[in-house]
């Protein structure tokens, strides 16, 4: 800022140079603290290219007498209040039947050896037809919410997630397939469901293995009841959107990251993601290439060595606990499902195992 000067004392001129040199002292300390917030807002953005690290198989199926389970796969993941680590992800036996699993530790280094707890063993549940699990508290009721498939979405909820014989009876989301869904699932199947909340809605997310992104809606004073208006919110071919989607709140802005598992040309599962400014706005393109994925095999490295070329169905782990998702982006990691590459035969046999991703370097732009 340039000033002119009138006065002709000595004095006054001190005091102006003063003056000056105080202001630019202020100015530049102002500077500085403008440059380092901007530095930090900028670490703590979402990158345009990732770059991961994973371990080998770290979860795998634990058969006992009445379950000769082959796999471990969809896995959801939630650390309590305590630090604890609460891992639900879907089984598969050798008969083809899927249910659910659970398994607790507090460290990652115990995840191997953690034992797991089937939840066919709750009488709530039962045998029933179980998968695809993604676990949450909400907030405003003080439960747990267990979101499943059943042939349709579900939900089961307990006080104490410490205790897997608690989870209560499912119920639905919805009663049946909307017909939005019906119009355009082809010969896909409705699935993978998310649910995600702001501070005033909450959102259900849903798959067709048919290239759409479905997301119904509900008061947050209403959940879980008066799930309606379901909608496409997002589609490209089968392939690029195939299932296996999750929804996050970016930190603590209202930026929001939605991954999506696809396949890729050459059959190996991979993630796409997409953005939006809210869970209402318009989802834009950010990792979406096979060469150039959220995490696929091209951008994922094996210290331990391959022992998978699928990235597919996982979850991102939160930075807290509550409906509205929230993830860190300084803290990036990813637990998903992979299998042996030379594996096949019959989907439900094949041998998924869960493995953790983090992402190299923190986040970074």
């Amino acid at each position: 800022m340039r000033r002119t000067l009138r006065t002709k004392t000595l004095g006054a001129l001190a005091a102006l140079a003063a003056a000056a040199a105080l202001a630019a002292s202020m100015l530049t300390a102002g500077a500085q603290t403008t440059a380092d917030d901007d530095a930090g807002a900028e670490a703590q953005a979402l990158p345009t290219t990732y770059s991961w690290e994973s371990t080998g198989a770290i979860i795998g199926p634990k058969p006992n007498s009445g379950h000769n389970v082959v796999s471990a796969k969809d896995p959801t993941v939630v650390q309590d209040a305590s630090g604890k680590w609460h891992v639900f992800f879907t089984v598969a036996n050798t008969a083809g039947a899927w249910s659910l699993a659970y398994t607790g530790f507090n460290d990652w280094s115990q995840a191997s050896s953690a034992p797991h707890t089937f939840l066919d063993t709750n009488p709530n549940i039962g045998s029933r037809y179980a998968a695809a699990p993604h676990v949450f508290f909400y907030e405003p009721s003080g439960l747990w919410y267990l979101v499943y498939q059943t042939g349709l979405p579900s939900y089961s909820t307990t006080s104490n997630i410490n205790d897997p014989g608690s989870w209560s009876a499912p119920r639905n989301f919805q009663n049946e397939m909307p017909q939005i869904v019906k119009d355009n699932i082809g010969n896909g199947h409705w699935l993978d469901y998310w649910v995600i909340c702001d501070s005033s809605m909450c959102y259900l997310f849903s798959a067709d293995d048919n290239g759409h992104v479905y997301r119904a809606e509900t008061t947050v004073a209403n959940f879980p009841n008066g799930f309606t208006n379901t909608k496409i919110v997002l589609q490209d071919t089968k392939n690029n959107l195939f299932e296996g989607g999750a929804v996050y709140k970016v930190d603590n802005t209202n930026t929001y990251l939605l991954i999506w598992e696809s396949i890729g040309s050459d059959g190996a599962r991979y993630y796409r993601s997409y953005t939006a400014n809210g869970l209402n706005g318009q989802w834009q393109p950010q990792a979406t290439g096979q060469n150039a994925p959220f995490a696929g095999a091209a951008n994922v490295s094996f210290p331990g060595g391959a022992w998978t070329k699928d990235i597919s169905h996982g979850e991102l782990l939160r930075s807290g606990r509550n409906q509205t998702m929230p993830i860190d982006t300084g803290n990036l990691q990813m637990l998903y499902q992979g299998r042996n590459p030379n594996s096949g035969g019959d989907y439900s046999q094949l041998p998924y195992r869960l493995g953790l991703l983090t992402l190299e370097g923190g986040a970074s732009c």
